[in-house]
């Protein structure tokens, strides 16, 4: 009996691999035309179903990880502010510092595109089988609170402990409450060489330190974080004014929303 692809279509549906249902069409003639062994077809077939299983796992991490925005470094503006230390995020890239579980603060004036750079590193950390929570740092903190306040604290917690990385942004906007230098404590504590965190504020490290209302527990804090942390200072000009009607960036279409 001489297999058709029609007669193959239901049996890769009922297996659910809709890669190779996708490519098998294209394959076969690709098969016939180079005269392929049957062996080196079937290894197209699988390459296919795993690049396909792969994408789909990248994109559910993605949409796991609830960014702001899908940021890639590649489409970072460098030239916008030379000072930005280019060599150093993209080793970050690699994704070392989570393998190490160690973690990154990234510091600099509002508008020279901390956020988008957490992201593009969480992104990248997505691609890499990893998985990832991005947050605004007030955002976790009322999480938090209402956690004590309906008694499910320890299972929020959890829901920041899990991740491979942690992306905290605008760290430090404001002085802490006692509660919430506590809380900060117990997540920074726990994730403390058991899970990587990525940090953006507008403060040098040392301003830090000020925020928090009790410094013995800001000391235990910022220790932890720091001792564990790749610090990368990102400094120039904003790039908010770019991105008014009318800036630098609505009139080029080659520039990049890398805000924040």
């Amino acid at each position: 009996m001489t297999a058709t692809v029609a007669a193959l279509q239901p049996r890769l549906r009922q297996l659910h691999l809709s890669g190779m249902l996708a490519a098998v069409a294209a394959r076969l003639d690709e098969a016939r035309a180079r005269q392929l062994d049957p062996l080196d077809f079937l290894t197209l077939l699988l390459d296919d179903e795993i690049a396909r299983r792969d994408n789909e796992g990248v994109a559910r991490r993605i949409r796991t990880a609830r960014f702001e925005d899908v940021c890639d470094l590649r489409d970072f503006d460098f030239a916008y502010n030379p000072e930005i230390p280019q060599a150093r995020l993209w080793d970050l890239a690699t994704g070392r510092f989570v393998e190490e579980r160690a973690s990154i603060l990234l510091c600099g004036p509002t508008g020279v595109g901390k956020s988008f750079v957490a992201q593009a590193l969480g992104v990248q950390a997505c691609r890499q089988h990893r998985r990832v929570l991005f947050t605004k740092t007030n955002a976790l903190l009322a999480d938090l609170a209402g956690g004590r306040a309906d008694g499910s604290w320890q299972g929020r917690l959890r829901r920041y402990l899990g991740p491979d990385l942690l992306i905290l942004d605008d760290f430090g906007m404001g002085a802490y409450t006692g509660q919430q230098a506590e809380d900060l404590y117990e997540l920074v504590n726990r994730r403390y060489r058991r899970g990587s965190l990525i940090l953006t504020t507008n403060r040098e490290p040392k301003d830090l330190y000020a925020l928090f209302p009790n410094p013995v527990l800001a000391e235990g804090l910022l220790d932890r974080l720091l001792n564990s942390a790749y610090v990368v200072t990102m400094l120039g000009r904003s790039y908010r004014p770019r991105q008014r009607p009318g800036g630098q960036l609505d009139a080029d279409p080659a520039g990049q929303r890398v805000a924040n």
